[in-house]
């Protein structure tokens, strides 16, 4: 029987043929990928894309100087970043200073409204999620004004602080505060129940259930709350200090508006987005770090 079959087999099979992988015809061709040719493959692609981003954005910044003659040319913005931070850190007065006293200003409220936004979230973010009592009571709040502006915050602070960098810290606190409330109290939320359920079997304080079950869960959430906050923050001390004046990379911008100084504008626009990306980046290997330390244990 195995006689009758072969025949029948061997056309089908041969009708058919495996095409081989293509590194095995790599292979037969004499290519070779070594450890090094795949690393310096991964790198390349790590940076082309970018640069290549990068380099259609300064084409397209090109184009439009090129039709509008009052708007600078990237050699020229270029130029002038090189005179501004050659000497970041003069002073020549309280509205002349250099630009690295106005992103060190601007650092310090983000700082201090953000830590104070911190001190009060991520506690009542815990006790939202834990407590069905408190999640009643402030999730008609938090609803009603997390979609409110930033900069509608603004005036409450003048009039309260009477002052225009308390306001603007004050606006800092109010808006980065939501997502670490938010993020929080949904961690604690979305605890599996079998935990609560052992915690309750073994009659274990509220301090044993915060530290060994409620914070290790709700970690990677509060950690994004905590980025996203960051980034809020940023944007919000942008615009207060635009409005309230004084020293900050805001006010600066409005000061170079005011100059009709546009090439400082743009300075300013990309010095913005760099501060933010770095603070953003730096909270990133943060959570990585905890996510890390979390699943190595």
């Amino acid at each position: 029987m195995s006689a009758v079959l072969e025949p029948i087999v061997r056309p089908v099979m041969a009708e058919e043929p495996v095409k081989p992988l293509r590194s095995e015809r790599l292979a037969r061709q004499g290519y070779k990928l070594s450890g090094r040719s795949a690393r310096a493959s991964g790198v390349v692609m790590a940076v082309l894309p970018p640069f290549a981003g990068l380099a259609l954005l300064v084409v397209m910044w090109q184009v439009l100087a090129a039709n509008n003659p009052s708007f600078p040319t990237p050699a020229a913005t270029w130029e002038e970043a090189v005179k501004l931070f050659s000497d970041p850190f003069y002073r020549n007065g309280p509205n002349d200073q250099g630009i690295g006293w106005n992103i060190l200003a601007s650092l310090k409220r983000v700082a201090l409204g953000f830590g104070l936004a911190a001190a009060v979230g991520i506690p009542l973010g815990f006790m939202i999620g834990r407590f069905k009592f408190m999640g009643g009571m402030f999730n008609p709040i938090i609803s009603l004004l997390k979609p409110v502006s930033p900069l509608a915050w603004l005036p409450i602070g003048l009039l309260v602080f009477k002052s225009a960098d308390p306001a603007a810290i004050w606006s800092i606190f109010i808006c980065s505060i939501w997502p670490m409330i938010v993020n929080t109290a949904v961690g604690v939320q979305r605890v599996p129940q079998d935990y609560m359920n052992v915690a309750r079997v073994l009659n274990l304080s509220e301090w044993k259930i915060f530290t060994k079950i409620l914070l290790p869960s709700v970690l990677p959430y509060m950690l994004t709350g905590v980025r996203l906050a960051i980034g809020t923050a940023w944007l919000v001390i942008v615009a207060a200090e635009m409005l309230t004046g004084g020293v900050g990379i805001g006010f600066w911008v409005w000061d170079e508006w005011n100059n009709l100084n546009v090439p400082h504008i743009i300075i300013a626009i990309v010095v913005i987005g760099v501060v933010g990306l770095v603070l953003e980046q730096i909270l990133v290997a943060i959570a990585r770090s905890f996510t890390y330390e979390e699943t190595g244990s």
